[in-house]
C-alpha cells in the first residue's frame, strides 16, 4: 500500500512588511497586526502609594534610632561627666580666698571626709570634719579658689559607676547610691505577676474562641474582649488601688498586704494585657489547617485533645510571640504602677511589699519639681536606656523562638 505524505511548508512573515497581499484577491491589501508595546509603562498611583510606604518605613527606622541616640547620647552624659547634688548644707560666715578652715551649718546632709564639693565655680576636697568645723583644700582640680558669702550652700561630687548601675542594690542617686537593682526586681515582679495572670487567662480564651464557640459567640465575645485594651491606664491604676489591693488585704491580711504593693499592680496589668495574649493567640491558633484537626478526629481524638495536643502546639511561635508581646506590654506600663505598686525604691523579693519599677521612677522625677539638669533628673536616662534593652531583649527573644518553631503549611 503506497503511502501519500503531504510536506507543508510555513513562512514566517516579516515583520518590517507592514502589508500583505490576500490570497483571495491578491489585488487587495490587508493590514498586519502591529506587536503590542510590553515596555513598563510609569504608573501614576503605584508609584504614589509605593513612595508612601517607604516614607513610612523610613520615618518608623528614623524615629528608633532618633530615641536609641537620645538615650544613649544622654545616659553616656551621666557616666562620663560629674554629678553634683545639693547637700543643703550653708556655710556660717563668709570666707576669703585664702582661708582653709572655715565652719558650716549644722543642718543639710553629713559631710565626709576624702571627697569633693563645690561651692560656686570652686572645687574643694576636705581632709577633715571636726563637728561643723571643716579643713579643706581650696582650688581642687585647677578650679580657682573665691571669697564666698554666708548662706551659700555646698554640693556634693557624685560619680556615677556602670558595674555599680548594675550591681548596686540601693537607688539614691542624690546621695550617690546608683544601684539599679531595686528598680529592676520591682519592674520584673510586676510583670511576672502579671504574665502569670494573663498566660492562661488568654489562651484559654484563645482556644475558646477558636475551638468551641459558635460564630456567633466569637463574633460577641472578641470585640467585648479587645475592650479592656482601650480602657484608659489610669482607670486601671486607680481600679488595682480601690478594689484589688482591699481584696487582697481581705484574704491574706492587712499585716501581710501593705496598702501600696506590686501584687495589686501585676494582677490589674495582668487583666490589662490580656487581650494582646488572646487576641493574637486566637489568630495563631485559627491558622493552623483544618486538617490537622480532621486528621486528629479521624483517630480517635476528643476536641479537647485535639486542641491541647495538636493546635496548640502547631501554633506555638504564635504564642510565644504573644506571650513576649505582652511581656513587653507589661514592662513598659506606668500609671497602674505609678498608683498602685509605690513610689520609692525597695530591693524586695516580696510582691505584697511597696516597691518602685522603672517606668514609675521615671514618671516620678520627670513630672515632679526636680530641676532641669539635676543628678535625679539625668539619672532617668540611664533607666529609659535599661528599659530599652530589656524590651530590645524580649524582641529579639520573640523573633528567635518563631524562626526556630515555626510551622510552615501548604
Amino acid at each position: 500500500m503506497n503511502k501519500t505524505y503531504l510536506r507543508l511548508t510555513v513562512r514566517k512573515p516579516s515583520l518590517n512588511a507592514p502589508i500583505v497581499a490576500s490570497q483571495s484577491d491578491p489585488n487587495a491589501k490587508v493590514p498586519v497586526q502591529q506587536m503590542p508595546d510590553l515596555r513598563r509603562r510609569p504608573r501614576l498611583r503605584e508609584l504614589t502609594i509605593n513612595g508612601f510606604l517607604f516614607l513610612c518605613g523610613f520615618l518608623s527606622i528614623f524615629i528608633t534610632f532618633g530615641i536609641v541616640y537620645e538615650l544613649g547620647k544622654e545616659s553616656f552624659l551621666f557616666f562620663r561627666n560629674r554629678q553634683w547634688s545639693s547637700t543643703n548644707k550653708p556655710l556660717a560666715a563668709d570666707i576669703n580666698p585664702e582661708q582653709t578652715v572655715f565652719e558650716v551649718e549644722a543642718s543639710g546632709t553629713p559631710l565626709q571626709t576624702d571627697m569633693n564639693y563645690r561651692i560656686e565655680g570652686e572645687i574643694i576636697h576636705i581632709d577633715a570634719i571636726d563637728g561643723t568645723s571643716l579643713t579643706v583644700q581650696r582650688g581642687f582640680d585647677d578650679s580657682q579658689p573665691a571669697a564666698h558669702r554666708a548662706g551659700l550652700t555646698l554640693e556634693a561630687e557624685l560619680r556615677p559607676n556602670l558595674l555599680e548601675f548594675i550591681t548596686g542594690t540601693e537607688w539614691a542617686p542624690h546621695n550617690g547610691k546608683f544601684g539599679i537593682l531595686p528598680l529592676l526586681t520591682a519592674t520584673l515582679i510586676v510583670s511576672g505577676v502579671a504574665i502569670v495572670v494573663a498566660v492562661p487567662l488568654g489562651l484559654a480564651t484563645a482556644v475558646y474562641l477558636s475551638e468551641y464557640a459558635s460564630p456567633r459567640a466569637h463574633n460577641t465575645l472578641k470585640p467585648i474582649l479587645e475592650i479592656l485594651a482601650g480602657v484608659p491606664t489610669v482607670v486601671y491604676g486607680f481600679f488595682a488601688l480601690t478594689f484589688m489591693t482591699p481584696l487582697l488585704r481581705s484574704i491574706f491580711g492587712a499585716d501581710t498586704v501593705n496598702i501600696y504593693n506590686m501584687a495589686s499592680a501585676g494582677i490589674v496589668i495582668g487583666i490589662l494585657i490580656l487581650p494582646f495574649v488572646s487576641t493574637v493567640s486566637e489568630d495563631a491558633l485559627s491558622a493552623v489547617p483544618r486538617s490537622l484537626r480532621e486528621a486528629s478526629y479521624a483517630l480517635g481524638a476528643t476536641r479537647l485533645e485535639t486542641a491541647l495536643r495538636v493546635v496548640v502546639p502547631a501554633a506555638f511561635s504564635g504564642i510565644a510571640a504573644a506571650i513576649i508581646l505582652a511581656a513587653s506590654r507589661a514592662i513598659g506600663e506606668t500609671m497602674v504602677v505609678a498608683i498602685a505598686s509605690g513610689a520609692g525604691p525597695n530591693f524586695t523579693f516580696n510582691p505584697f511589699e511597696a516597691a518602685e519599677t522603672m517606668t514609675g521612677h521615671i514618671v516620678r522625677i520627670s513630672g515632679g519639681d526636680m530641676s532641669y539638669n539635676s543628678v535625679d533628673y539625668n539619672s532617668i536616662f540611664a533607666v529609659g536606656l535599661m528599659l530599652f534593652v530589656m524590651t530590645l531583649i524580649l524582641n529579639v527573644i520573640s523573633q528567635r523562638i518563631v524562626r526556630r518553631f515555626r510551622e510552615i503549611y501548604e
